[in-house]
């Protein structure tokens, strides 16, 4: 009988010992801080700017197409890529012998013409002789007035005929009609140019790679924030680790669809004293739009915070009743004397990382919620004694 209330005294103590040790961990596990459930974030005053961004392509200033008005054989070529050329300067001859060839012919053209108008000249010196004594009527001397004046006219055709073959001929020599940098050359030696139906393009020459534009295109949401002369930064991807800064030229009225989305085109004027920055770079462009100093700044992550239902929520803070109807108006939460409290604010501007607030009862040093804190396993409570078993 004694060991039966032994037995049952030592299952009695075992039960209260769990019984203990289970209420200490729920009690210690909900009285834990609200600042370990929370990630926190004080709030602080700063700068903030608000950009649009946009991709665009690194162009020369004046890059001009240099053509053919004759067709032709590259007969010589006397520059290559990356040339400095100046204006005026021989860049490629075509094969001229069939102009100088036609050139020749048209010459003997002209010299065949003379001949006719100095014969009708001559006739109609005589055929008027004649009739003065009147041994040629009237008819014969209008004809070979006639005459004279269509031998004229066509040694007028063709000299206007040789002058347009040396003209032809001179076009056979393409030179450079500016000073600047070959940046792109279309043709080798033996190629055959047709320029029948359009000129081709035998060069593409730079004016003056020191002036450099890029030309972005902004979508329509974005367009009505840029201005001239607004202040430009962008990168490039041979230099990562450099800004590079410019300045909006023109806003291009002419729109682009793509696939219903509508562009524009923004000319931006870029120095490039190092001519490190070539035709063709892909430049990631931003236009700081608008600014702001020394105000509140909210991490974008504490604007979509929601607390969990399960959650300890105190009343709202006085005065901080959100205006119904008031969509401008967004709800932050912050820990306040250890209680969860929810505050109204007016948020202004927003980059990607912060949120400008123009009014609420937010203040600095307030201990914002970003989200709540990785869920950690309840805390180790000292294992109660082993009891001795009789």
């Amino acid at each position: 009988m004694i060991i039966k209330q032994r037995s049952a005294f030592v299952i009695l103590l075992i039960l209260a010992g769990l019984g203990a040790s289970a209420y200490l961990t729920y009690r210690h596990f909900n009285s834990a801080s609200l600042e370990l459930q929370y990630n926190l974030q004080a709030v602080e005053k700063g700068n903030l700017s608000l950009t649009v961004s946009a991709n665009g392509t690194i162009n020369p200033v004046t890059l001009v197409n240099v053509g053919t008005q004759v067709s032709g054989t590259v007969k010589k070529l006397y520059v290559d890529f990356n040339s400095r050329v100046e204006k005026g300067q021989i860049l490629l001859e075509l094969d001229d012998a069939l102009l100088a060839a036609q050139l020749k012919q048209d010459l003997a053209n002209v010299e065949n013409s003379r001949a006719q108008l100095e014969l009708a000249i001559a006739n109609e010196v005589r055929t008027r002789s004649l009739y003065t004594q009147e041994y040629a009527s009237r008819l014969e001397l209008d004809t070979a007035v006639q005459a004279k004046k269509s031998a004229l006219a066509q040694l007028n055709l063709s000299l206007a005929t040789v002058e347009k073959d040396r003209a032809n001929l001179a076009y056979s020599v393409i030179r450079s009609p500016v000073s600047g940098v070959v940046v792109d050359r279309s043709v080798d030696i033996g190629q055959t140019v047709a320029a029948s139906l359009q000129t081709p393009t035998l060069f593409k020459i730079a004016q003056d790679l020191s002036k450099m534009q890029i030309d972005a295109n902004f979508a329509e949401a974005d367009i009505g924030s840029i201005r001239m002369s607004q202040a430009v930064r962008f990168t490039v991807d041979a230099y990562p680790n450099r800004n590079f800064q410019g300045e909006v030229r023109l806003i291009r009225l002419n729109p682009s669809n793509v696939q219903n989305v509508i562009t524009y085109d923004v000319v931006i004027n870029v120095a490039n004293p190092e001519q490190i920055l070539m035709p063709g770079m892909t430049a990631y462009v931003n236009i700081a739009v608008a600014e702001r100093h020394d105000v509140l700044l909210v991490p974008n992550a504490a604007l979509r915070f929601k607390p969990v239902a399960n959650k300890t929520m105190a009343a709202k803070l006085p005065g901080a009743n959100k205006p119904k109807h008031d969509s401008s108006f967004a709800k932050l939460y912050i820990l306040k004397k250890g209680q969860l409290m929810s505050v109204n604010v007016k948020p202004g501007i927003t980059d990607s990382r912060n949120t400008e607030i123009i009014s609420g009862e937010l203040q600095i040093g307030d201990q914002l919620i970003l989200s709540d804190a990785p869920s950690s396993p309840p805390p180790q409570t000292a294992s109660s004694p082993r009891m001795r078993m009789f």
